[in-house]
This record gives structure tokens, C-alpha cells and sequence, in this order.
């Protein structure tokens, strides 16, 4: 089984977060998104993972070595690809062509989910759904009776299904899909101005092949600040739910009081302080004389005398005062 991450897009809606390091290596309870789906992945798919291929920017070389050890972690080669233009995700998921063969499942590195099934890899095709309010932002699926998804529909401003496509779909044979996303670009089939993963689908639906869907649990969105800060609380509680330590023993706790679910990473120091519920600390960050709920704080920050709620704190940021609602972007200095 190949796990496919395209993940090259600037991430514009989590800025400033986004200016340093990419939306994909943004932390949840305590590792970035992109760690978190790929591991989420690997617990579903029924078989060893034997690549990740990570489809990305010139994000450089830091980032890159990052990436290559997450896939090392659930026992995985990882190989980079680049999409060096925004072209679309049939675009994005056609640079890394050299891992499609085989099973694949193609994850876009901006959503986790919570699901409790193992994927049927006997089925031609899954695609993973959730329903919505709102469909027109998303792709969509229909269903026949059977429950086989009979329609592709990108982003529909009528209303046609409200089952949105999350952004993970499985494969039976990544050769195949190859061929139909190269059968786009070489016939400029576009679907507006971009090439799309949908028009792929749609085409080997018309040639027989039977895609179903795939159900899961909770879908949780990283598109922005305040969506990324509810996923962190979801994903906190789905953590405690499955019983994992989220308190480093190596971190320092003086008079201070923890309301769980709470990551809190090692290296950090909390002086006369009360944290959470739903709050992630990074590694080596400091908290004094303060309150921190519902919140992310990421590395070597130091928050003191605030008071902070659903709030991003970005890498070696310093908060001093009192705000309760801010996106705090890497090495800010903010003093109230």
C-alpha cells in the first residue's frame, strides 16, 4: 500500500502561521496535521504501508527532512515530489506518478478524521465522505440504491448531494488512475480552469469502475485559524478517549492547575498558571501568570500575564498582557 500527500499549496487562509513553515506541519496535540493523517491512515488501511509520497513547494530543505521521518515512523520509505504550479489536484496528485502503482490511497494533507472501520481494499475504489450543510464548497457524490456513488460533482452551486467528498479517496490499482490523470493533461481537460481529481473519477466511473463510499466518524477541517483550533480540541479528546499520555514527564508544573484534555510537550515550564481544557503547549514553551484555553501554542513561545482563548501562538512567539482571542504568528513579540 502507497499513502499519496499532495500538500503543496501556500496555506493562505492560516496566515501568518503559514509565512514559516507549511500549513501541513502546523501542530495538533502536539504533531503537525500531516503526521496525524498519515498515522490515521496507516491504523485504517488493513496492510503495511510501504511509501508516502509527499507532493509539495520548494518548502526547502528542513521541511523535507520532516516529512521523510514521518513516513519513517510507521515503517514507510518517503519520497518528495514537487508541483512547482497551482494547477489542480488532478495536477497535484499526477507529479508524484512514479508512486502511483499498486493500491494507493491519495490523502490532501488539510483534514484528519476519526473513524473506526478497516478499509475494504477488495473494492475497486472508496472515496471518503461526510455530510454537510453547506455542499457548495466541496466536491460531492451522489448514490444509487445500492449505495455506489454514481456522480462526481466539483463544487456544485445547485443543490445535487450534500455528501462532500473530505479529501481521501483509495485506489486498487494506482497504475490506472495514473493513466486517467495523464489523459487530462494531455487533452487539456479542465473543470474550472484547473485539472481535476473529479473528472478523473467521473471518466473511470463511465469505464465500469465501482467506487463506494467511505464513512467516517468526524471530519475535522485545518483550512483557518479558528477551524484548526476546534480540530486541536476534537483531536485532544479523541486522545483521551483512547488513553494516551499527553503530559511529558519532562515538563515543569509550579502551582499551577491542568483541566484535561491537555497536550503538554516536553521542555515546557508553567509558573502560577491555569491550562485548559483543549489546550496543546509545544515543546520548550513557557507559561506564566496566565490562563490558556482551547488554545495552540507551539514551540519555544512564552506566554505571561494574558489570558488567552481560542487562540495560535506561532514558533518562538512572546505574548505579554491580556488578549483572548488572537493568531500569533512565529518569532511576534506582542506586549498589551
Amino acid at each position: 500500500m502507497k499513502i499519496i500527500v499532495p500538500m503543496a499549496g501556500m496555506g493562505k487562509r492560516m496566515r501568518p502561521h503559514t509565512l514559516t513553515v507549511p500549513k501541513p506541519l502546523i501542530p495538533i496535540a502536539g504533531k503537525p496535521i500531516v503526521q496525524r493523517l498519515v498515522e490515521d491512515i496507516a491504523k485504517v488501511c488493513g496492510e503495511p504501508v510501504d511509501q508516502v509520497a509527499f507532493i509539495v513547494g520548494r518548502f526547502g530543505a528542513e521541511v523535507e527532512k520532516s516529512l521523510l521521518a514521518i513516513a519513517d515512523s510507521i515503517g514507510a520509505k518517503g519520497t518528495i515530489h514537487y508541483q512547482d504550479e497551482p494547477l489542480g489536484t488532478a495536477h497535484a496528485i499526477l507529479c508524484a506518478k512514479e508512486a502511483l502503482t499498486g493500491p494507493v490511497v491519495v490523502a490532501f494533507a488539510d483534514t484528519l478524521f476519526k473513524a473506526d472501520f478497516t478499509l475494504d481494499s477488495s473494492v475497486p475504489g472508496t472515496i471518503w465522505v461526510q455530510r454537510v450543510d453547506d455542499p457548495k464548497p466541496f466536491g460531492v457524490v451522489k448514490l444509487d440504491e445500492q449505495g455506489r456513488i454514481t456522480d462526481f460533482v466539483e463544487k456544485p452551486q445547485e443543490f445535487v448531494s450534500d455528501l462532500a467528498i473530505i479529501g481521501i479517496y483509495y485506489f486498487q490499482d494506482g497504475g490506472y488512475l495514473r493513466e486517467e490523470l495523464q489523459y487530462l493533461l494531455d487533452n487539456d481537460i479542465k473543470d474550472k480552469g484547473e485539472y481535476q481529481l473529479t473528472n478523473a473519477l467521473e471518466n473511470m466511473k463511465n469505464k465500469g469502475t465501482t467506487f463506494v463510499p467511505g464513512r467516517v466518524t468526524e471530519w475535522l477541517d485545518c483550512g483557518n485559524k479558528d477551524a484548526t483550533v476546534y480540530t486541536n480540541q476534537r483531536y485532544l479528546e479523541y486522545l483521551q478517549e483512547r488513553g494516551e499520555e499527553l503530559i511529558s514527564s519532562s515538563a515543569q508544573l509550579h502551582n499551577s492547575v491542568v483541566i484535561p484534555p491537555v497536550y503538554i510537550g516536553e521542555g515546557v515550564v508553567v509558573h502560577n498558571s491555569v491550562i485548559g481544557p483543549h489546550v496543546s503547549l509545544g515543546n520548550q514553551s513557557t507559561v506564566r501568570d496566565s490562563v490558556v484555553a482551547n488554545s495552540i501554542v507551539q514551540q519555544s513561545a512564552t506566554v505571561q500575564h494574558a489570558n488567552v482563548t481560542n487562540s495560535m501562538l506561532g514558533n518562538h512567539a512572546t505574548l505579554t498582557g491580556t488578549p483572548a482571542d488572537l493568531s500569533l504568528g512565529d518569532y511576534n513579540n506582542l506586549r498589551v
